[in-house]
Order: structure tokens, then sequence, then C-alpha cells
């Protein structure tokens, strides 16, 4: 009778899931889709960065974030902070206004909109006339000057965003103080620049698109001074810009108050760069030859003062027109110094870090922020040769598209040494600067010593953006730090030259242009694209399988060498006739020996035939064996004797399609359309068949009377299921192999395990064969042999997408050499053996080695999804650390992430993760041990969320709200004002399934990686009354103009205790984050 019962509300188990499971959407690794504007505080030593997607994201010391979203789905035009406080104003292409605030909520502080406001004109006006083209947040820090395009300047209020009519200093009233045939010639037109006095902040200077330029007396509403162009310009070939750098430059600096000095460049038809400088009304022309061609436009210039007279020019644009129209250019001049940096993308806006000190006497520049259009790229000044300096943060994940990822957990220390070791070799032509502005560059240390967690980047993709390359990342913090790449180029022969720098200067090249940055994203061979990875990382054996059927195995050497890679060939058709590949050709490998630099070496390369792309991979260090599968077959090698051990091919004689590759330019559109009538034609026959065959009425009522008995049956003992057709044997790509595993269990008998080698297919097969390895000390000696043993065919024929074996405690069986490395208990051999293979549509549980079903979970006829990503992870209680299980974490095609318990299947919680129209997103999406994720939210952006509630890794980051005084001392502010949670600079969470009071808060989701426009949306999570971990007890650290580093705390939370806060000049190293050390690949 048990079978009828209905399990019941287990009150013990409900406490216990929300002790194990909480979801949180924690940060955002990488670079900003679509940047659209740049902002800086030298007070907060603060970075603010905008999107096209209304996104705003700040960003101080390595792991200081906090992001806001704008509800409207606008263009992010300009950002400005506010002098001296913890705020700032957002311009929009709508013409729209936002004021926003950090505040602080729960000990953290937050980022959160205050006001909104659009300018409007008076009744009748065109839309120019308040079309907002310069802001200007003055000193006073009460009130805002809105340059337009009819020429006329606004002054609102802040914070209320209230218009002050009285002080509107229009057009007319700036042209009464203007010589008249200058009044005559031409009008103001928009404004282009608004600039405070920094000696008298009564005095602001405005400059007009067509070459006016005056001072502006505040309180007398007057032009003191007026400044015309003198250069005659001419149609498009020429443009006078006016750009006004520090206003501390100036001859007699500090000995006038009044004493004022603006920078007028013009480019002319000649190529000369016109500078004007002077003192109020006296002009001291200087000519600087830039180019002797016409050049672009210079639309935008820093003048930096330093300790020995020579001043810093740099500037974007200004490059000869014919020659590098095409460019993105900044230049930057110092004496006889000149280089042309030239970026890979386009250039948003640039700032450059200086002293900010009000008693500072020269500029004396350090470095030189770039945010271009695809990375950041920072210059540092003081060295000599101005190199770059690798970025702690925001760093082009896609300078290369992204195609796969693999994440590892607890990595030894020894094997981390190693790959930090090998990384900083290539890191040699960056700078040696530590610190040079507020994302203070000391995270490197930081990084090391935190618990590491290392992503690996494969790129190339299936974008046809391939270069062949693995990238290793630090993703143990809040920031994901490069720390080591792998090329695979230097195998095969392609037309690029492995050892092209894009550092080097062109020889006898004028302006001299030195490239900069990292993105890149074309490829000289789609094939050398990277599909799959696996490292073992305690042996430190590294497998990468590409697009062409190529499959290395690497391992770690520090020091460079040169050697010959072996080669073998797998044919995975078996000489089968009938078949000819119509894809693209193998890749040709170099001859000889070839030379590599300290870190990962190939030894052994396999080439699958046909050079079909490998859509899996698996490697078992102790057995010294890797397996490897294609839309073919797949084939076993044994990598210590460099041999072949077996091939299996899984093509099924109608599945043409297989043949032709990825990268084939002919489509089966017309094959695919004609099974699909095919099968509506089979479907319409067989049911008139049914209509016509049918006898006497007698029959047809007991059929139904039975039917109807059967189904009201079915009701009882089940819930409703949906209807799931077996798919056809006849269906596209069914021998395409999706999953690989390595098991030593019971496989012939229940007396005796051997090593055993499982293969999944697209047709819903399971392959098992029965491996011999030989001993130790006969290794080199017998041949690995191998035997199919068993063979699986699941009646609904779905894709195989995971494959697990279960010891006899229930426990999945732990990853090779890790028992001998006394990091895992040894699987339990006395009990009986589970199989668990996991299709798209369903799990199910057969018992070893008779491999007869046990028990199944149907998830498509229940929750109408399919599985697409489906991992083994490990959740540990937050209330104490003797209690942790091991669940499956599975991703569906509709988005949502469900918990499944282990061995009996049972849902234990639901949580809605990523929108199901993001196919990449759901593609992309990678698991770690511990129950976190990643997956990527565009192409240069992986969100990462948290499923425990003991693991969690999110910026948690503390402003104090200072106040500055009219004498220019800094005070804390006595008040705190609370705000409900709107940002993700406190973490984001959904909080406990089935609490009481549920809390909603906002995240960003970007659209699909192929969407032109990043397509956002504002999704509710669920907080519980308790909230996360994360919010609890939290230290503060002041940030502001006391703080030189750029300020804030990281905190990590991990269980129910509080981490030590990261101080950004002393760092802190818990114990608990040395055991979470760990590795992750993409």
């Amino acid at each position: 009778m048990r079978r009828f019962l209905r399990p019941g509300h287990d009150p013990v188990r409900e406490r216990l899931k929300r002790d194990l499971f909480q979801f949180n959407k924690t940060v955002e690794h990488g670079f900003p889709h679509q940047p659209s504007a740049l902002g800086y505080s030298p007070f907060l030593r603060l970075m603010a960065i905008g999107t096209r997607s209304g996104a705003i994201k700040l960003y101080g010391a390595p792991g200081v974030e906090f992001m806001g979203l704008h509800e409207e789905n606008n263009t992010v035009m300009q950002i400005h902070f506010i002098p001296d406080q913890c705020q700032l104003v957002t311009l929009l292409d709508d013409n729209s206004l936002h004021l926003w605030s950090l505040k602080q909520h729960n000990g953290a502080s937050e980022l959160r909109e205050e006001h909104r406001f659009t300018l409007k004109g008076p009744p009748g006006s065109p839309p120019s006339a308040t079309q907002i083209t310069a802001v200007l947040p003055h000193s006073s820090r009460e009130v805002l000057y809105l340059g337009t395009e009819s020429g006329n300047i606004f002054v609102v209020e802040l914070p209320s965003f209230r218009v002050l009519e009285d002080r509107t200093i229009t057009s007319e009233a700036v042209l009464q103080r203007v010589p008249e045939d200058y009044c005559n010639r031409r009008s103001c037109e928009l404004v282009e620049a608004l600039r405070e006095h920094p000696k008298n902040p009564d005095q602001i200077l405005i400059g007009y698109s067509r070459g006016l330029i005056v001072l502006w007396d505040l309180q007398n509403n007057k032009v003191t001074h007026q400044f015309l162009g003198s250069q005659q310009l001419s149609g498009e070939q020429s443009l006078c810009v006016f750009l006004f750098s520090s206003w501390r430059i100036s001859t007699g600096r500090g000995t006038a108050v009044n004493s004022l000095v603006v920078t007028m460049m013009e480019v002319t038809r000649s190529g000369q760069c016109l500078v004007t400088t002077g003192s109020l009304s006296l002009w001291k022309p200087l000519c600087l030859m830039v180019s002797p061609f016409p050049c672009k436009a210079i639309s935008k210039i820093y003048w930096q003062t330093t300790k020995n007279g020579l001043p810093y020019i740099i500037f974007q644009g200004g490059m000869p027109r014919a020659s590098y129209g095409d460019r993105h250019s900044i230049s930057v001049v110092h004496g006889s110094q000149q280089t042309a940096f030239d970026f890979t993308s386009r250039v948003i806006d640039f700032f450059v870090i200086f002293s900010s000190e009000p008693t500072a006497e020269f500029d004396d520049p350090s470095a030189m922020v770039v945010l271009a259009e695809e990375e950041l790229v920072v210059i540092d000044l003081k060295t000599a040769g101005w190199p770059a300096v690798h970025p702690p943060y925001l760093a082009s994940l896609h300078c290369s598209a992204i195609t796969c990822s693999h994440h590892v957990s607890n990595i030894p220390l020894k094997l981390w040494e190693r790959i930090i070791s090998a990384g900083s070799k290539q890191n040699i032509h960056y700078s040696n600067m530590l610190c040079i502005f507020p994302l203070c560059f000391i995270t490197l240390i930081w990084a090391i010593f935190c618990s590491p967690v290392t992503v690996c980047f494969c790129n190339p993709s299936p974008y046809r953006h391939e270069d062949g390359t693995v990238r290793f990342w630090d993703a143990s913090g809040v920031c994901l730090h490069l720390l080591y790449k792998l090329s695979t180029v230097r195998v095969f022969l392609t037309d690029a030259d492995p050892n092209d720098n894009m550092n080097t200067l062109g020889e006898d090249e004028w302006p001299p242009l030195r490239k900069v940055g990292t993105f890149d994203p074309y490829s000289d061979d789609p094939r050398l694209g990277i599909q799959k990875i696996y490292l073992c990382k305690y042996s430190g054996y590294l497998a990468v399988a590409g697009t062409a059927g190529q499959v290395l195995v690497m391992e770690l050497n520090d020091e460079d060498a040169e050697h010959v890679v072996d080669h073998a060939e797998a044919d995975l058709l078996q000489d089968q006739e009938g078949y000819r590949w119509k894809g693209h050709e193998k890749l040709k490998t170099r001859d000889g020996s070839v030379r590599f630099e300290a870190g990962f070496q190939p030894f052994v390369l396999v080439q699958c035939q046909p050079p079909a792309v490998v859509t899996s991979l698996a490697l078992h260090s102790e057995w010294k064996l890797v397996a490897f599968g294609t839309s073919h077959g797949f084939g076993l090698f044994d990598h210590q004797q460099k041999r072949l051990v077996f091939v299996k091919c899984t093509l099924h004689p109608s599945d043409q399609l297989a043949l032709e590759g990825p990268l084939s330019r002919v489509k089966s559109l017309k094959k695919s359309l004609r099974q699909s009538f095919r099968r509506i034609r089979r479907s319409r026959v067989s049911s008139r068949k049914r209509r016509g065959g049918s006898g006497n009425a007698v029959e047809v009522q007991e059929a139904n009377a039975k039917f109807d008995q059967d189904a009201l049956q079915e009701m009882e003992l089940a819930p409703v299921q949906r209807k799931i057709e077996a798919r056809s044997a006849e269906d596209s790509f069914t021998g395409f192999v999706r999953t690989l595993y390595f098991a030593d269990t019971f496989l012939r008998d229940s007396s005796r395990h051997c090593p055993s080698l499982w293969a999944g297919t697209n047709g819903g097969t399971v392959y098992a064969f029965c491996l011999r390895v030989p001993p130790a000390e006969r290794r080199m000696d017998e041949p690995v042999r191998a035997e199919q043993a068993k063979e699986i065919q699941l009646m609904h024929r779905a894709p195989v997408v995971g494959i697990l074996v279960l010891d006899g405690r229930s426990t999945p069986l732990p990853e090779p050499l890790e028992v001998a490395h006394d990091l895992s208990k040894s699987p339990d051999m006395q009990g009986s053996h589970q199989l668990l293979v996991v299709s798209e549509e369903q799990f199910k549980v057969f018992t070893l080695p008779k491999v007869s079903s046990k028990l199944k979970l149907k998830l498509t006829a229940l929750e109408g999804c399919r599985v697409r990503k489906v991992t083994v992870a490990n959740f540990g209680s937050c209330k104490t650390d003797d209690y942790s299980e091991n669940d499956l974490a599975v991703l569906t095609n509709l988005g949502d992430i469900q918990i499944i318990s282990l061995p009996f299947l049972k849902l234990q919680i639901r949580f809605p993760c990523i929108r199901k129209e993001d196919v990449s997103g759901i593609a992309s999406c990678v698991f770690t041990k511990y129950g976190q994720g990643f997956y990527l939210i565009s192409p240069s952006e992986f969100e990462r969320f948290s499923l425990s509630t003991k693991w969690l890794v999110e910026p948690r980051c503390v402003v104090d709200m200072l106040e500055v005084t009219s004498n220019n001392h800094v005070h804390t502010k006595s008040g705190m004002e609370n705000a409900a949670r709107k940002s993700r600079g406190s973490g984001r969470s959904s909080g406990d399934h089935g609490e009481d009071e549920r809390k909603s808060g906002r995240l960003m989701e970007h659209a699909l990686l192929n969407d032109e426009k990043v397509l956002k949306e504002i999704q509710s999570t669920l907080e519980g009354g308790r909230g996360s971990y994360a919010e609890r007890n939290l230290a503060r650290s002041p940030l502001g103009h006391g703080l030189s580093n750029g300020g804030g705390s990281i905190f990590f939370h991990i269980g129910n205790r509080l981490m030590p806060t990261y101080p950004l000049k002393k760092v802190l190293f818990p114990s608990d984050l040395q055991r979470q050390r760990g590795l992750l690949e993409i």
C-alpha cells in the first residue's frame, strides 16, 4: 500500500533544505558589453562606466564594485561625479538626467537612483532648444550647468533638479560682449564644453562649436573675456576643436588668483596643430606639427605639467586622414618623445591620473586610462617607454570569442604556483607599477594567496574568431585575473607567425604607432578553435580538443623546451564504404622539433578522421588514458605508450548530415523539411488506419472503457505526464557522442571490479567497455586492452548528456588520483554499484553489473523541459560543518536550475536563473564542484551565481558618506540613510524558498550573443526573512578624500562565518579560503 501513499510534508527536510540551498546572483565578471560613457572621481578614486543598455558600473580598488541599472533601455551618454560627494549624474540619449548616490544599507553601500529629470523648453520650442550637450557639476555641489544645442545654458538645483530660470545664460546675452564682425559672421550654435575656473568658482568657461570661447562671470552675469579662433577653417577637411586642459597650466602658476590659461587646438588643412595658449586675452601661439598631411579631428586633449618643465600633451585623434583614417589612436607627447597608441577597437573616452591634491604645484601624470569599445587599457606614464599595465579586472575575456569553459576547484598549491610562474614569464612586457590609480594594482598578490579558483578561457569559438588559445583565470574572488595563456598554434602550420608581437614599433613609421590592447577578433584559421578541455589538477596533465578533430595531450613544464610532438591518427569510420567526408581538411602539423615556452607543452597529438569537431573528452591521469568522441564515433588513446587502444564507429547508415562538418557551407535544410513532412504523413496515415480498422461498435466501446480505466489508474498512481514520443533512429546525428566517463566499477560480475569506459550518444545509446590496464611495473611493456561489455539503448532515444557511477554508499566515485592524495575517501567496493544515466528527458538508475532498471525520474514528461547541463555538486550546511551531501545540479532549456537528490532522484528545489530566450547563456553555463556557476550574459561578461548557502563570493563594499565644508576639511556625516536594495553593490539574493516575507531586487540580464542590441530584463529575486549570509555583521572601511588607494573592502562569506576584511594595503589570508583553492577553465 505504500505505493499509493503520497509523500507528505517533512519539516525536518524542509529546514535542512534552507540550510543547504540558496540562490544568489553575486557578481559579473569581465568587460561591460557595449560601453558608451566614462567618468572618474579623484575624490572617491572611483571609475564609472555606462553602457548602451542603460547599466552603470563603478569600480574602485580590486573587488570594490557597484552596479546600477536605469529603468529606461537607453544609452548612457555622459557620466559626471558631483565634486567631493558620493553622487554622480548620468545623461541618457533620451535627454534625461539621473542622480545616483552611494547609500549604506544593511552594513554595505549600494548605488541607488535618487532622482530623474528631463529638461523641458517653453511651449512651441523645438527639441534642440533643450537638447543637452554639456554638463558641468559646480564645485558648490548645489547646481548643475547644462549646455544645449541652442547655445543656452540652463541651471538646475541639486538634488531636486529644479530649474533656476533666473540664472539661465542665454546665447543672446553672451553675444552682447562679442565683436560685431563675429556676430554678423556666425552664431554661437551648440555648447561644446563647460569648465569651472579652478581658482574662482564664480567664473565658468564656455566653448561653442563655431569657435567662440567666453569667460562668464556668474555673480555679475556678464562676459569678462572672449577668445576667438584665428585660423580660417574650410569644410570637412579641417575641424577646429576647443579643448580645455587643466586650468592650472600657466606660466606663473599660483602667482595670481585670476590667472587663467586656455588651450585651443586647431587642425588645419596643412596638417598643423595650432596650440594656442594665453592668459586671458593675451595669446601666445605655438605651432605643434602633428602631421604634414591633412589630419582627423582632435576630440580631447590633456595638458599636464611636470617638475622638469616639459608638459605632457595627450590628445585623441589628429592622425593623417589618408593613411590612418580608420585607426583609433591616442597620442602622447613629452618633449622629444612622441608615441601614438593604436587601439584595436574604437576609443570611447579616456582620462589621466595625476596629482589631485589642491596644494600640488604640478600635475605629474602617472597613468592614462583608456576605455575602448572592447577593453580597458592602462598606460604607465612614469616608466620609460610608457608600457601598458596589466589591469586587475575588467579583463577582455572575449579577446577571442569564448567557445567552452571548464572549472576546477581546490587546486593544489604546487600546481597553482607553477601556473603562476609560467604566466609571470609572459608578462615581462607589462609595467611593474603596483599602484597607479584608484584600481590599486595590488590584486596580483591578493589573488594568488586567496582561495584560488582559476578560470581557463578557450579561445576561439564557433563564431569564427578562433585563435587556438586557452586562458587561465583566477576566479577565487570578485575580480577575474589572467594567470596564464596557452597557445596551440605552434603545433600546426598556419599563416600566422607565432612570434608576432603586437607591441613592436614600426620602423621608419611616422607618426610612431604602437599597438596596445589584447582584443583581436580575427582568426587565421577557424579550425584552430578549441571545443573541449580537461585538466587533471593532481598530475598536471591537460587535454584540449579542437574543431578539426585534433586532440592534444600536454604536461606542465617549468622551463622552455624544444621537442618533437608525436602524431597518431584515429580512423573513426574504420574504412567503412559509402561514407565521404564533405567538411574541412585536417590541420597540417609542423615537421621536426618545435620550441615551446614554459607552461603546458604538448607531447602527443591524436588526429581524428574524419576531422570533425570533437564533441566529448575525458582524461584519466592515473591510467594514462584519454578518450575522445566526435559525431562519427569515439576512441581511446594510451598517451603513455602513445598508441591507439581502440575506436568505435557510432554513425548510423542514414546519417549523412554528420559527414558535412560544421564549417561546410552546404546546409541540409531540404533534408530536414523532408523528414518533417514524412513524420507528419506517417502520423496521418497511422491515425486513418486506426479509425478505419475499428470493427464493430462493441469492440470500440470495450477498448475505450479499458483505456479510461487504465488512465484513471495512472492518475491515481502518478501525477499528470506529458506524452513523449520516442525519437526515430533515422534522426540526424544519432551517433553524436555527447559524454565520456571513466569508472572503476563492477561491469562483468559482482565479484571483481575493473576499469571501464562509458560513452553516451545523441541517439540514446550507452556503450560500456571493459579495460585491462597493466600494473605500474609492466605499464610500458604490456598494451592496454579494451572489450565491449554492455550496450544500453534508451527506449525514448533521447540524447545522453551525463553518466555517473555511484559506489556502495551511493556516493559518486572520486576523481582520478584524489584518493592517492588523501583528499577523498576510498570508494565502497563491497556494496552494489549503481549507474545513473541522464538523458535530455529523464534520469534513470540501473544496478550493476546486471544493468537492470531500478528507478527513474521523467523530467520532460513531468516538467515539460529538457536537460542541458548536469553536474554533481557538494552542498554543505551553513549551520554545521559536519553535514554535507551530493546532489545533482541540473540546468534546463527553460533556464531553470533544479537540485535533484542522489540516489533517490527527488526534486529538492528549483531556481529561475537564465531567461529561456537566452540560448547562448544556457549553452555557456558551467557549474562548479561546490554549487556555484558561471554563464555568459554577453560576449564579454560572465554572470556568477551560487546555489549554496555555504559558498558565496560577492562584493560587499562600504563607502562612508563624507561631506566637505567650505574650508576643504573632510567630516563624516552623522546620519545614515536606509534604502531598499536595488543594485548589485551589496549582492543579489533570491532568499529562501518558501519563507514568509520576500523582498524584490533588480538585476540586469543581457541578450543573446548574436543580438546587436543588449536587452535587459528586470527580474524579481526572492529574499527570505533571514536574508543572505553575506549581509550580516559587516565591518566598514571609510572611503573618500582621506584614502589614496580608492578604498573599500571585500567580504567573503563562507558558511555562517564572517570572513575578515581585506584592507587595500594589508592583505589577510583566512585559512578557510585557503581550502577553497581551485581552478576554472573556459
